[in-house]
């Protein structure tokens, strides 16, 4: 599923090198937290925070059911969190 986030996110951002994606395993579920660059950041997220939402609609319908569930953070480079998945609660 790291795969399919990373390609996402590789389509809308322009600094490919400098994205990091930390991986932490809760209880049920994986959160994955992808920190860019602040030039990247309005890219990646979307208007409206649209394609964030898709990224994260895609990863829901990949994941199989009987499979933990993942949450998708994400942050700018030496920042606070700018978009977080808040269905996770």
């Amino acid at each position: 599923m790291l795969d399919l986030i990373k390609y996402i996110v590789g389509q809308f951002a322009e600094d490919k090198e400098n994205v990091e994606y930390v991986v932490e395993e809760k209880d049920r579920i994986i959160e994955v937290t992808v920190v860019l660059s602040p030039s990247d950041m309005g890219k990646v997220i979307g208007k409206q925070g649209k394609i964030a939402k898709a990224m994260r609609t895609i990863v829901r319908a990949a994941t199989p059911a009987s499979s933990k569930r993942y949450v998708i953070e994400i942050r700018e480079k030496g920042g606070d969190a700018v978009d977080v998945d808040m269905s996770a609660e």
